[in-house]
């Protein structure tokens, strides 16, 4: 299986995404997919010593790696799940966006919300990666928009049943 590839099973068209592995994270293993229809691919921790994450305070973890995203394409960097549960930790900016033409190594920003002191230890699985199309936009500037049901309606004003 390619490095961001998921299994055969689960896509009909691999997208191809290069990914290299920085001397940091060399030994770690590459993203993965949890199960094959898994839509984030998992990050490993690239650090060298343990990483205490006290509550409330939030830190940078690398990922050991960097990718050349394809021209219409971005990197979502998300939360995993089970930390964000058990341990109120996950992505301070979720989802960080990684834009195609960035080529640095993949960093989550990771915040404690949890009242316990949460340990990160080398090849943990800290994060999550989607890779998701971008729709690029041009303005169409104009007096007056189109009028909808909701209008102008800011928050809360379609109820909550």
């Amino acid at each position: 299986m390619s490095a961001l590839a998921a299994p055969k099973e689960s896509l009909e068209m691999e997208l191809k995404v290069g990914l290299t592995r920085l001397p940091h994270g060399a030994d770690l293993p590459l993203p993965s997919y949890g199960t094959a229809l898994s839509a984030g691919l998992d990050l490993y921790a690239a650090i060298e010593e343990d990483v205490i994450l006290a509550p409330h305070e939030r830190k940078t973890i690398p990922s050991g790696i960097a990718i050349a995203l394809p021209k219409g394409y971005e990197g979502q960097i998300r939360s995993r799940s089970g930390l964000a549960l058990k341990h109120g930790v996950a992505i301070l900016n979720s989802p960080g966006t990684i834009d195609a033409d960035y080529r640095g190594e993949l960093i989550g920003i990771l915040i404690n919300h949890g009242s316990e002191p949460f340990t990160i230890t080398r090849g943990m699985r800290f994060a999550q990666i989607v890779i998701a199309p971008v729709t690029s936009i041009a303005w169409d500037e104009q007096q007056i928009l189109d009028s909808t049901e909701r209008g102008v309606g800011r928050f809360g004003s379609t109820g909550i049943r």
